[in-house]
């Protein structure tokens, strides 16, 4: 994939995740200053913050999944990219008009007001959270659908971390411009009214464009001559019946099929998975929460503990000027940051071909724990600064490789994915092998079918064939408890985005109880340095090729 019309194809197919990631960096970075105006404690405010988290845990492996299934004529990808960009647009809506719904909707009293308020803006925030981190699980299979080869891949989602990185610049930047004293905040209203209204524009540009890039095979099957004629000259009950096995197909319908019929199954291979992906993703999850560690929280350190403000000193005051002053700093830090992660992401693939995966996550992580001790350390505004923007490289780091090693595994699947394929069940004194039995379910039908022979839904077996044995009763049940036959990316995809998600739950969740413990602020970067070093072990444990199998 070579040539600057592929590469500003690529530019084009990642452009929402370039508009995501700018609203979400912009509209949570906004968010706590008006949940602290809204009445909400800093206690509470965090853990408000884990709600998309928390709920995306939940639901990503069951849109991962449904994507992997899906049979719309639009795509498998693309119509749940839809729905969820539809909730980023309508989180964007109630943020900064949470204040005028709820006085429209309080009639007249204040205490209603203050708590509708507070609820919009929890709503708000959980939906644009929920909603702008689950929608990369299928951007991120759409890239994998695309781009199959491992050349083509790795490129690919070099150029995703590219677009992520530096969305998270814009949207660092955006909420640090004083917009207030602009034209368009006279006609809007104010400046969260002015930025919202920004992003709202950004991001519908952002889904148009990728959308209309983005060409998805349809997976559906074309009716026949036939069929097509009997859908022509039937009656108006026939033509309902096509527009509901059309409706069927859709992308909404086959969440709630998912998540009616397949949901034990999902979140049995979501449990299951592996030794190569259990491996990846644990490394990722400890790596994760060091960097969102340092990511949520930073600003908030390099405010009280370098500056010495207080947040909750009155306005004016020289406790809060230094407070907002150290706010303003750590944005920059943070701005840095995505700097240095854009920069990373242009070269990840020249510096993979050159040096290696291993090496390269490995440097990224040891760099990144190195600059979170030399910040827990240092007193210097301009050290800790410097130190910020080298965290870019870890954070390039995890958004390309465990992508690219994900694909790799995906495509040599009988040689990384062997638990899927030929797991062994030991029945008085016999193996059966999963190579010994294929299956394959009928969306119309909850029979199960063997293509090595059909007989009332149990397995025929050959006797000439010394590893076919007769399966008994426990060893069909642990047939049927194992994960799908066919993996699908984007379940896996939807595992890599939980640690992330996981990796944010617990500093939102466990951090201010960490922080009032110890009296000190630093404890945020100390806990993201250990964080750090955990994930560097880990590391080391991650299978990079077929050597590390052999080892």
């Amino acid at each position: 994939m070579t040539g600057w019309r592929s590469q500003w194809r690529l530019v084009l197919l990642n452009s929402l995740t370039c508009g995501l990631e700018i609203c979400v960096a912009a509209g949570i970075t906004y968010v706590p200053p008006l949940l602290l105006e809204a009445g909400v404690e800093e206690q509470y405010m965090t853990m408000v913050l884990g709600i998309g988290p928390v709920l995306g845990l939940l639901f990503i492996p069951l849109i991962g999944s449904a994507s992997d299934h899906c049979n719309s004529s639009y795509g498998r990808r693309r119509p749940f990219i839809w729905l969820l960009s539809l909730g980023v647009l309508l989180a964007l809506f109630i943020i900064p008009h949470a204040d005028v719904l709820a006085a429209n909707l309080s009639w007249g009293s204040t205490r209603r007001n203050q708590a509708l308020q507070v609820g919009l803006l929890i709503l708000g925030v959980g939906l644009l959270d929920f909603c702008g981190q689950v929608c990369f699980t299928p951007l991120e299979a759409l890239l994998s659908d695309l781009y199959r080869e491992r050349d083509d891949c790795g490129q690919a989602f070099a150029m995703f971390s590219f677009m992520v990185s530096l969305g998270g610049c814009v949207g660092y930047l955006l909420p640090a411009l004083d917009w207030s004293g602009g034209l368009l905040s006279f006609y809007l209203g104010g400046q969260a009214e002015c930025l919202f209204s920004l992003l709202i524009l950004i991001f519908v540009v952002s889904v148009f464009v990728t959308m209309k890039v983005s060409e998805e095979p349809s997976s559906t099957v074309e009716p026949g001559p036939l069929e097509a004629g009997r859908c022509f000259s039937r009656s108006c009950c026939y033509a309902f019946q096509c527009k509901l096995r059309a409706l069927k197909s859709g992308p909404l319908m086959c969440l709630l099929r998912t998540c009616w019929s397949m949901t034990p199954a999902i979140y049995r291979s979501y449990c299951h998975v592996p030794r190569v992906m259990r491996q990846l993703c644990l490394a990722q999850l400890c790596s994760w929460m060091g960097v969102m560690s340092f990511m949520l929280f930073y600003t908030d350190f390099v405010g009280e503990g370098l500056y010495e403000g207080v947040p909750s000193a009155a306005p004016g005051t020289a406790l809060r000027k230094r407070y907002d002053e150290g706010i303003r700093m750590g944005s920059l830090g943070l701005f840095l940051q995505c700097a240095t992660s854009t920069f990373f992401s242009l070269v990840m693939s020249r510096l993979v071909r050159v040096f290696g995966s291993r090496t390269v996550y490995l440097s990224s992580m040891i760099c990144f724990t190195i600059s979170a001790l030399v910040i827990c350390l240092s007193k210097s505004v301009l050290l800790v600064t410097a130190m910020s923007g080298l965290t870019g490289f870890a954070y390039a780091t995890l958004q390309t490789l465990p992508y690219t090693l994900t694909c790799h595994y995906h495509k040599e699947k009988e040689v990384y994915l062997e638990n899927s394929k030929t797991k062994k069940t030991h029945t008085n004194g016999f193996t059966i092998t999963r190579d010994s039995v294929y299956m394959s379910l009928d969306n119309g039908s909850e029979d199960v079918n063997h293509k090595s022979g059909i007989s009332n839904g149990h397995a025929n077996y050959n006797r000439d064939k010394p590893e076919y044995y007769p399966p008994q009763n426990d060893a069909r049940l642990d047939l049927e408890s194992e994960d799908f036959e066919k993996r699908g990316v984007g379940l896996d995809f939807a595992i890599l985005d939980s640690t992330f998600l996981l990796s944010q739950v617990f500093p939102t969740l466990f951090m201010g109880m960490i922080v009032q413990f110890t009296e000190s602020v630093t404890a945020y970067i100390a806990s993201s340095a250990i964080f750090g070093a955990i994930g560097i072990y880990f590391a080391t444990h991650i299978i990079f090729d077929q050597k590390d199998l052999r080892s």
